[in-house]
């Protein structure tokens, strides 16, 4: 009698068990364990500014009947724009591209050369750049690029971003806490996802001066993204 009662006692205490691991208490320590890694949430953010420097470039296409003279033609209109583009104050002054190449007729005939100079120049303050846009094809540029519109403190612009972008995980990350019943704890891990300057449709409304070609500087967003992990209890 006694082994049987043994054998009877020993499905219970596995029913006994069993039906411990289902017990609400139960799942939810199974949900803690399962939210070890934290939460990770992605927080972006963007600081809008207006541009204050400019880079354009200017070129001169010249034609002559040798390709020495198409040359040299374009080396003298060239040297006039290139002066006239730092007294208008374009900085940074520097060449792209030189090009020599016939240019031929119907019957496939060289009919004369063409030689092209371009070179970049950057301006400093946007409202200066319709007047150095005058002031290079004055001079004899007949090839005007640009511009490309940019701040000059891009880094400090990116770098607030990012400080915004972590703040705005973090209050991700509460708003899931709270919604889960725990509490946020430290930061245990955090990524970069990068970001650049980017264009906004709407304008500054800042027209340059009417006696000078009108450039619109508009504004630009910097953006950043980041992915942060956080403890929890």
């Amino acid at each position: 009698m006694k082994t049987r009662l043994l054998l009877v006692a020993v499905p219970l205490v596995l029913a006994a068990a069993l039906a411990a691991a289902t017990l609400p208490g139960s799942a939810s320590s199974a949900a803690a364990e399962a939210l070890d890694g934290g939460i990770t949430v992605v927080g972006t953010a963007a600081v809008t500014s207006v541009p204050d420097r400019a880079e354009l470039s200017f070129g001169v296409e010249s034609q002559g009947q040798t390709a020495k003279a198409a040359l040299a033609a374009n080396a003298t209109e060239m040297r006039k724009v290139i002066a006239a583009v730092k007294a208008a104050g374009g900085t940074d002054v520097k060449t792209q591209s030189v090009s020599l190449s016939p240019r031929y007729n119907e019957q496939n005939e060289v009919q004369a050369f063409v030689a092209t100079n371009t070179v970049s120049a950057t301006i400093k303050t946007v409202a200066r750049a319709g007047a150095l846009i005058d002031a290079a094809v004055t001079a004899g540029a007949n090839q005007v690029y640009g511009p490309s519109l940019s701040s000059g403190d891009q880094t400090e612009q990116y770098r607030q971003a990012l400080r915004a972008a972590v703040a705005n995980a973090r209050a991700s990350a509460q708003a899931l806490a709270a919604a889960a019943n725990l509490s946020l704890g430290r930061v245990t891990a955090i990524a970069e996802s990068g970001g650049a300057p980017q264009p906004l449709a709407e304008a500054a409304n800042k027209l340059m001066a009417d006696s000078a070609t009108p450039v619109e500087p508009g504004t630009q967003q910097t953006t950043a993204s980041v992915t942060v992990t956080f403890s929890v209890s």
